[in-house]
């Protein structure tokens, strides 16, 4: 991520070439073998971890954090790709090219940004074809209206930062306390409830922001060693991630396994941040990698309007070419929305950072 000030963190990109593809693949029918969820995991914690860097450097170059600016940089990042790509959705289902909704309350949610409560409601087969990653944006914006308002109270009541940390941790284990009465007491059995509603995944979130505010690879000295992160941490870290992926139990999958991941990126991403160089995190930084994650936020929103475009028109087509197709169309439509809107945008948010 960089802006006008020469303000770069190195690998952040390739996280999100690593995420997209998992999402990516995953939808494309490998969902039982490639954890989908997790890309979206890792998009979270990338988020979190970046904007409070931002609030962070904002609050300690002016002594505050404009609500405002915060909020308009927000909408200039979201919205034109979020409701340009939607507009392509609906024009497709009046040109015939997708079929209508199965439900057509289903388009509110979207436009309005609550279609990660209506999913939890009604599953997914009311809402449009190409339109089922919008939750998580939702899940996002919800976070951003509040988050705001939580970073100023922080720095009001508790100065050092390791103690904003530990109060951002303390959220973190009301989310998995409150998932764990969904799930263990009130007997709610649905994914979708724990892994797509606000209240139940914001600490995948938070977890970015803790490591934010402590530790933070672009903006602290550590207190640690390089030999304790590349040694000791990192593996830790991957091994956390292993036992995720790993266990299989229902109970585990819907409520513990956010936070063992939340915890397990942290080592992750300290260590992609500080050593790019170091060699499991240099394909991070990779030229093709690195510009394939500048266009993630538009390829996320559009990949699955392309791989349903490709199955509903070039179904008869072996599995291994629709997805190839579908990258392809998806490569297409998100470099031209990065070149046409989100260069834009970006150009305009880079006036109002600090």
């Amino acid at each position: 991520m960089s802006d006008n000030r020469g303000f770069h963190i190195p690998s952040l990109d390739g996280f999100r070439t690593v995420s997209f593809l998992i999402v990516f693949v995953a939808h494309a029918g490998l969902n039982a073998i490639v954890p989908g969820p997790f890309g979206v995991t890792v998009f979270f914690f990338l988020s979190g971890y970046l904007i409070t860097t931002l609030l962070r450097r904002e609050q300690e170059k002016t002594g505050g954090i404009s609500f405002g600016r915060f909020y308009l940089r927000r909408v200039l990042r979201i919205l034109p790709p979020f409701y340009l790509i939607l507009g392509l959705v609906f024009g497709g289902i009046a040109l015939g090219v997708l079929p209508p909704p199965g439900d057509p309350a289903s388009v509110r949610p979207l436009l309005l940004h609550y279609a990660n409560y209506y999913i939890v409601e009604h599953g997914h087969h009311g809402v449009p074809i190409g339109t089922g990653v919008y939750w998580s944006l939702a899940v996002e914006e919800h976070f951003y209206f509040l988050f705001p308002a939580i970073f100023f109270l922080l720095g009001k009541w508790l100065t050092a930062r390791w103690k904003q940390s530990v109060a951002l941790l303390a959220l973190c284990a009301l989310v998995l306390a409150w998932r764990c009465y969904l799930v263990m007491v009130a007997h709610v059995s649905t994914f979708e409830r724990t892994g797509m509603a606000s209240d139940t995944r914001f600490d995948s979130i938070l977890f970015g922001c803790v490591l934010a505010l402590t530790e933070n690879p672009a903006m602290d000295k550590s207190v640690l060693s390089e030999r304790v992160w590349k040694r000791l941490a990192f593996p830790l870290g991957l091994f956390g991630l292993l036992i995720g992926f790993g266990y299989r139990n229902d109970v585990f999958r819907v409520t513990f396994r956010y936070t063992l991941q939340g915890l397990s990126l942290i080592p992750l991403f300290v260590c992609a941040v500080r050593y790019p160089g170091w060699w499991p995190i240099r394909p991070l930084n990779w030229r093709p990698v690195a510009y394939l994650g500048s266009l993630s936020y538009s390829l996320y929103l559009v990949h699955q309007l392309a791989q349903n475009v490709i199955s509903i028109r070039l179904g008869w087509l072996s599995a291994v070419v629709q997805g190839l197709l579908a990258f392809a169309l998806s490569f297409v439509l998100s470099w031209v929305i990065f070149q046409l809107v989100e260069k834009p945008c970006a150009q305009l948010r880079r006036r109002l950072q600090v």
